[in-house]
C-alpha cells in the first residue's frame, strides 16, 4: 500500500453531512427566480459542480447577477449550518486521528466564508492544515486544479494525497491530480463513484487507520 502522506476532505456531503440542506437551499433560491429545480434535478446534474455551474449555468446569470444570488445561497447556508451540527460525531474523531498523523485539508468548492464557521462549531477549526476553497481555483471540480493546489501547498506528491469525495465531479478531480481517492456513498448513485479507489458507507477512525496503515 502506496505511503499516504495527507488526507483531504470533500466539505459539502463529505466532511459535512449536507447535501440535501444545499438541495433545499438551491430550489428554495432558484423558484424565487423563476426557474424551479427538482431533487432529482440537482443530483442527476448539479451535485458537487461549483458555483458558476450550478447557479450560473441553471439561471443562466453571470458577473454581478451571478456573484449576488452566490452571496445569497451561501448566507442561507451560513444561517441553516453554522452551529457544525452537520459534521457527524464519527466523522469528527476521523479527521482528528488523521490530524494526529499527518496534515488533513479541506478541498472544496465551497467558499471559506461557508467551511470556517462550520469547522469552527465542530471544534475542527484547529485540525486543518489548509483550506482548498472556491475562493483559490479558477477552474471547480471536476477540474483537478483544486487537488493539484492542494498537492503544491502541501509539498506531497499527488500519489500520496487520500481524498474523500461523494460525487461524481469530486472523483474525476480528485483522479484527475494523480491522487488516491475513497467515495463516500450516499449522495449519487454507487456507479458514478466507479472511477474511485473504494466506495464506503462512511468515514471514520477505522476507516482512517486502515488507510493510513
Amino acid at each position: 500500500m502506496p505511503r499516504i502522506d495527507a488526507v483531504a476532505f470533500d466539505f459539502n456531503g463529505t466532511l459535512s453531512d449536507d447535501e440535501a440542506l444545499l438541495c433545499a437551499i438551491y430550489r428554495e433560491l432558484f423558484a424565487e427566480h423563476g426557474r424551479p429545480l427538482e431533487e432529482d434535478e440537482y443530483y442527476a446534474s448539479l451535485a458537487g459542480r461549483s458555483e458558476e455551474a450550478i447557479v450560473g449555468g441553471w439561471l443562466g446569470v453571470a458577473g454581478p447577477v451571478l456573484d449576488a444570488l452566490v452571496a445569497e445561497r451561501v448566507a442561507r447556508y451560513r444561517q441553516r449550518a453554522a452551529d457544525g451540527s452537520t459534521i457527524r460525531a464519527a466523522t469528527r474523531a476521523a479527521v482528528r486521528h488523521a490530524g494526529a498523523r499527518v496534515p488533513v485539508a479541506v478541498v472544496s468548492g465551497a467558499f471559506r466564508d461557508e467551511i470556517e464557521p462550520v469547522l469552527a462549531a465542530a471544534g475542527l477549526d484547529d485540525v486543518f492544515a489548509t483550506l482548498v476553497t472556491a475562493d483559490d481555483v479558477a477552474y471547480g471540480k471536476p477540474h483537478p486544479e483544486c487537488y493539484e493546489t492542494l498537492a503544491r501547498r502541501l509539498r506531497v506528491a499527488p500519489g500520496a494525497v487520500v481524498a474523500f469525495e461523494d460525487t461524481e465531479a469530486g472523483v474525476a478531480a480528485a483522479v484527475a491530480a494523480g491522487c488516491r481517492c475513497v467515495a463516500l456513498r450516499g449522495t449519487v448513485a454507487p456507479e458514478r463513484l466507479a472511477r474511485a479507489e473504494e466506495l464506503v458507507d462512511r468515514i471514520d477512525v477505522a476507516l482512517v487507520a486502515r488507510l493510513l496503515g
